[in-house]
């Protein structure tokens, strides 16, 4: 138990001490939504960074949607990630008559954040259908009207916006009741596949033209302007005025067309997103996707993260185990709350947190032990009360301190219940940090959202092999602690 104890204490010690001894340099921590234009803005934004040569850059790249990404920039977890003005405008200030940069500017003031001017290209949203004989008869948005069992498909977000599904229908006076909600990555695929008829789509987005789509005219001019801006903390004017004018050089240097051909380097040519942005910083990279360097670092990520978790758990899911065995009133209580804890969605609890703990490391490991806590909670219970009580008896008739009965007696009895319990937590664990991904936590879930949002399969694939392979690996280290913790008396 005292190894174990320590080990745990060294690991968290290593989190937060070891950065800190890593970086000479101040930091810029960039981030990104879970899009491919976004990946892609990043990682020049990045890039650009790092050329200036004042700040190490720390990449957040797929933080998650617009909200978490928002209030991360605010509380100073982030300084800059890719926005667009209308998202600005219409999801943080309720006001879309807020569209120049001076009067958003003015508005983000008192937050202490900034937009840069436009970077040159505007990527509003659009209906896109499949160019085809069959619907030769849409032309516009207003032409749905005629057309009322249509089937649409719409990313979760802008069915919640302000400027999304229920303003779009009021606006065209539209009755519209046939459409699903899904990841922007997995609309396409469904149009293509038939599932769809119509698709929110970007009008900067390379698929488009791949797919052979159409984008519906928006006669009655519903759509703002979204110009693709940088959102950042007014810090780094002072604090880096050499990255912050390299920055600028980035203003009204991507337009439309540009954006476009750099969302098809990544999404129909397979190009890693450091390539593309090399490529349009006029670098040479050879990136793929996901090298072994990556591979590794990922793979660490998720070690710690289930490693953490689980040690957290184990060092008070036993003890608490053990205490609910002696006192079944408090035990009920303990274990009922942890049971609530197993119905709260993974990426609801997660969400829940932020606020509280920030995102990346801290919550993900919060949240993963949490999911931990019950099935050790009560498997130690089920173990410590299944005991005997004659067998503790003659224990204390022996001489046994409570202590030694503990140790000797006790532990040894309840281990078969106690060690299925963690190793059911272990598991899980493994499968459920692929979720910390969402918070810029990394592991194998980074690779997993990258693929999705590429809708690569063998992307996505290698994250989640390496996660299934963990996960097995272990379950058979488990079986071995098994073999020499159990005692053989208790082995069927």
């Amino acid at each position: 138990m005292k190894l174990i104890t320590k080990l745990f204490l060294i690991c968290l010690g290593t989190q937060f001490i070891w950065p800190s001894l890593v970086f000479s340099k101040p930091k810029i921590i960039v981030a990104s939504k879970i899009f491919t234009e976004s990946y892609i803005l990043a990682e020049i934004l990045a890039q650009t960074i790092e050329d200036a040569g004042e700040a190490e850059v720390e990449r957040k790249i797929g933080l998650g949607a617009t909200g978490i990404l928002f209030e991360s920039l605010k509380s100073g977890q982030i300084d800059i990630y890719p926005e667009y003005t209308g998202t600005i405008a219409e999801i943080f200030f309720k006001n879309p008559k807020l569209q120049d940069h001076i009067s958003l500017n003015k508005e983000l003031d008192p937050l202490g954040l900034k937009i840069t001017n436009g970077l040159g290209f505007n990527n509003t949203y659009a209906l896109a259908i499949l160019d085809s004989e069959k619907n030769k008869n849409l032309d516009k948005i207003s032409d749905l009207r005629n057309h009322p069992k249509v089937r649409l498909g719409f990313t979760h977000e802008f069915l919640k916006r302000n400027d999304g599904f229920d303003a779009l229908t009021n606006h065209y006076k539209l009755k519209i009741k046939n459409f699903k909600d899904m990841e922007h990555s997995l609309i396409y695929q469904s149009l293509i596949d038939g599932n769809l008829d119509i698709a929110e789509v970007y009008s900067t987005d390379a698929k488009i033209k791949k797919y052979g789509l159409r984008i519906l005219k928006d006669d009655l001019n519903f759509f703002p302007k979204y110009q693709g801006v940088f959102f950042y903390r007014k810090n780094i004017e002072t604090d880096f005025p050499k990255t912050y004018s390299a920055i600028k050089d980035l203003e009204n240097n991507i337009n439309e067309s540009k954006m476009i051909e750099l969302n098809a380097k990544s999404e129909i040519e397979n190009w890693s997103f450091e390539k593309t942005a090399s490529y349009f910083l006029k670098k040479d990279s050879e990136k793929s996707f996901v090298s072994w360097d990556l591979l590794w670092r990922r793979t660490k990520e998720h070690f710690s993260l289930v490693f953490i978790s689980l040690m957290a758990a184990i060092i008070f899911g036993v003890p608490a185990g053990y205490f609910s065995s002696r006192y079944t009133k408090v035990g009920s209580i303990l274990m009922a709350l942890s049971g609530v804890l197993q119905t709260i969605p993974s990426l609801a609890l997660l969400c829940f947190l932020i606020p509280l703990f920030g995102i990346g490391y801290l919550p993900s490991v919060i949240a993963l032990f949490l999911y931990a806590l019950l099935p050790i909670l009560r498997n130690a219970y089920l173990g410590f009360s299944g005991i005997d009580s004659r067998l503790t008896e003659s224990a204390k008739t022996l001489g046994l301190s409570k202590l030694q009965c503990l140790l000797k007696v006790e532990i040894p009895l309840a281990s078969p219940s106690i060690l299925s319990g963690i190793k059911i937590s272990a598991v899980m664990n493994v499968g459920g940090a692929t979720l910390a991904a969402f918070v810029g936590a990394g592991g194998f879930g980074a690779i997993i959202v990258t693929g999705l949002a590429l809708n690569d399969t063998h992307l996505i694939l290698l994250g989640a092999v390496p996660s299934a392979l963990m996960a097995i690996g272990v379950h058979i280290f488990f079986e071995i602690v098994d073999l020499y913790c159990i005692p053989r008396g208790l082995k069927k």
